[in-house]
């Protein structure tokens, strides 16, 4: 079972939770229900890497805002992990495990209601934040982009019941990519995950390239041992283009070059 994940002072993320929340049963401080449990936190979830030492559950489901400089509006979905210093949460050169099954299900379902949400754009961010730390599939579910969208309860509401039935029905099982190259709102990889056959891990975007050596490489297949291909945004690979190549020789990864 997975556990939702929440923060008391996000208001998107309480939000969605409070909604959720009133069809389950509170137990201590957890929140159970038939398809996956619930908790809020009094801390933030970018740091939440101590949730194992309290919860035992098969993955970890954090519903949060989004918040960007650029102002645009987006309902986006991304993993965890830092590929350089730990700005945001998490440890220094850690990646989680993704949660990319559940990841491509959720943006399906947001992409056919997508007439609820006309204003927003439905997309994938590249790996970033924490936590780092758990040691079991971690995902963040996120509503953008200013705090007119995060206390928008209707708006609130409409992606939680969508959440819900993600986890109403069951998830299916694609073939994993872990996705190297371009933007950190990556249109290539967006459109394989809402119309192609690959679920995606990791997404290293192009300006983390450079930190990317053969330890922390290493790193990201481990936590992405059930990927059996490496998506390359080709013309966003920069000047790393060899050097991805070169390291992903050592692997058994299929290239594909988009």
């Amino acid at each position: 079972m997975e556990l939702l994940v929440a923060y008391r002072d996000d208001p998107a993320g309480y939000n969605m939770a409070n909604f959720l929340s009133h069809e389950m049963t509170l137990d201590g401080d957890i929140f159970r229900g038939k398809y996956y449990d619930l908790i809020i936190i009094s801390t933030p979830t970018i740091s939440a890497d101590w949730l194992e030492e309290k919860y035992d559950y098969d993955g970890f489901v954090f519903l949060s805002k989004h918040a960007a400089k650029s102002g645009v509006l987006a309902l986006t979905c991304h993993s965890t992990g830092n590929f350089s210093e730990a700005k945001f949460g998490g440890n220094a050169r850690q990646v989680a495990i993704p949660h990319p099954n559940l990841q491509k299900q959720y943006l399906q379902i947001l992409q056919r209601h997508q007439s609820n949400f006309s204003k927003f754009q439905i997309t994938i961010e590249a790996t970033h934040h924490g936590p780092t730390a758990l040691t079991k599939p971690t995902i963040f579910i996120e509503i953008g982009t200013t705090e007119k969208q995060w206390t928008d309860i209707s708006l609130c509401i409409s992606v939680a019941k969508l959440i819900h039935q993600v986890f109403v029905n069951s998830i299916c099982e694609n073939p994993v990519a872990i996705c190297f190259g371009g933007t950190h709102y990556s249109s290539k990889f967006t459109t394989e995950l809402l119309e192609g056959k690959y679920a995606l891990g990791t997404v290293v975007p192009k300006h983390a390239l450079d930190e990317l050596d053969e330890i922390l490489f290493s790193h990201i297949i481990t936590q992405n041992k059930m990927a059996k291909v490496a998506l390359l945004d080709w013309r966003g690979l920069g000047a790393n283009k060899q050097k991805i190549l070169d390291l992903l020789e050592s692997t058994p990864l299929e290239i594909i070059k988009l």
